[in-house]
């Protein structure tokens, strides 16, 4: 596989030790980590990388570590480049089209009669793919409202189905210690609930 199209490295094809770059996104505690690629991070400082869902705006949240191959989670991708002025801005233009885009979803999914809750909206940085977030208590054939909204966007549709905890994380919002929801703030991935009266393991 060609390296220069796919932009990822595998275990071989990486030196003993590893310059990377953390990054996070829309504001998520958890941390991405990208092969510095020659790019030097500032506290501060945002950057474009390349995920498996195209190119992302993401901020540095780990700036220049040096970490041994061996502890990598492969395979690891690139930062594309530090974000510039142009870059900031395209990224808040594609924020507002958001906000116009979960307006156009809401109508969409009463005008298909669907029982779910929309979320949240997000475009890809490129804009190569419309991700739609949502809940329902139930399954949901979201199959006829893909195209309806794939005809009127013109780009790849994706909606996704979430949990209640999920939701918490993207909404934000105070538990009833009174503080702001702990996925929303510090905790990075959801761990298994386990009842003890109950044998099976539950999420939330």
């Amino acid at each position: 596989m060609d390296n220069q199209e796919n932009n990822s490295f595998v275990h071989d094809e990486l030196p003993e030790v590893v310059e990377i770059i953390g990054i996070s996104f829309r504001g998520a505690t958890k941390i991405y980590y990208f092969a510095a690629n020659g790019c030097i991070a500032k506290e501060g400082d945002n950057a474009i990388v390349e995920t498996a869902r195209g190119l992302e705006y993401g901020k540095v949240t780990l700036t220049n570590a040096k970490v041994k191959r061996e502890e990598l989670v492969l395979p690891l991708k690139n930062v594309i480049r530090i974000a510039d002025k142009n870059d900031d801005m395209r990224y808040e233009a594609n924020r507002d089209k958001e906000k116009d885009a979960f307006d156009v979803c809401v109508k969409k999914i009463l005008d298909h009669k669907l029982d779910m809750k929309l979320i949240d909206v997000e475009y890809t940085f490129d804009n190569s793919k419309l991700l739609f977030y949502f809940t329902s208590d139930d399954r949901v054939d979201f199959r006829e409202l893909v195209k309806d909204l794939a005809g009127y966007f013109r780009t790849r549709i994706e909606l996704r189905q979430i949990g209640i905890r999920d939701e918490a994380k993207i909404m934000g919002g105070l538990g009833i210690c009174g503080r702001p929801f702990c996925c929303n703030t510090f905790l990075p991935d959801f761990v298994q609930v386990r009842s003890k009266w109950q044998r099976s393991r539950i999420f939330l």
